[in-house]
């Protein structure tokens, strides 16, 4: 199930877009998808980290889709956020949250059936249950239950599986994020951690399953926490 949200004040606007979202999902013939629509970033906020994709008006009150987007990112929101604005100005702002797209009102629908193909296309990555390690000329399939943190030093990402081994290999932070799914949470600039393994989080520290400890930004504290409960609320535990 892919779940969408639209985020614009402009009601005629939300159905607009709600429209272009619902005809090309049937021309690529999935069926199992749900759009929420909210009139502010407020209501969205309250219900974030349950949507595969965001669809943000960047005009709003306060907070604007822009600051939106920005609390989303401090939680450790990994929803594609596509903004959808008459603003041309703002387009670099979208850099710094790291936005999927940014599209001008009026909706072309071209330019939006382009932007969904490469969302559903991103989508489909994430889901992946492996992580395909490239190492010289050969390479190495990891099951990403397998792994329980992720670790960067320099130019190399090193994966510390829940068997003791550790894996490393040459790679970006930022382009191993895309590819993981919503159990991994960013908790240090130079930590990912799967949940599945966290116990807690305390004194700057998260506390793993397996007895070790990771640093944690203090300032992502509360968001893990948040991220934690969200988590073992959807495995029922």
């Amino acid at each position: 199930m892919i779940h969408f949200a639209i985020c614009d004040d402009d009601p005629l606007m939300a159905q607009d877009l709600a429209g272009h979202l619902t005809n090309c999902m049937k021309e690529n013939a999935i069926t199992a998808y749900s759009v929420s629509s909210f009139p502010n970033g407020r209501a969205l906020l309250e219900r974030a980290g349950s949507f595969d994709a965001i669809f943000l008006d960047v005009r709003m009150e306060q907070p604007d889709g822009m600051e939106t987007a920005r609390l989303l990112r401090r939680r450790g929101d990994r929803s594609l956020l596509i903004f959808v604005t008459v603003l041309k100005e703002c387009v670099f702002d979208s850099f710094q949250v790291d936005a999927f797209d940014y599209l001008l009102k009026p909706m072309d629908g071209a330019r939006f059936r382009q932007t969904m193909g490469r969302v559903l296309c991103s989508l489909e990555q994430r889901t992946a249950k492996d992580l395909v390690i490239q190492r010289g000329t050969g390479c190495e399939v990891v099951p990403l239950s397998d792994i329980v943190y992720c670790e960067v030093l320099g130019r190399k990402i090193y994966l510390h599986k829940n068997d003791g081994a550790v894996i490393d290999y040459y790679h970006k932070l930022a382009d191993l994020e895309r590819h993981v799914d919503g159990r991994f949470f960013k908790c240090h600039r130079s930590y990912l951690v799967n949940l599945d393994y966290v116990c807690g989080c305390q004194d700057g520290q998260v506390l793993l399953s397996q007895g070790e400890r990771i640093p944690a930004s203090r300032l992502r504290e509360r968001e893990l926490t948040q991220a934690l409960l969200r988590h073992m609320k959807e495995r029922g535990l």
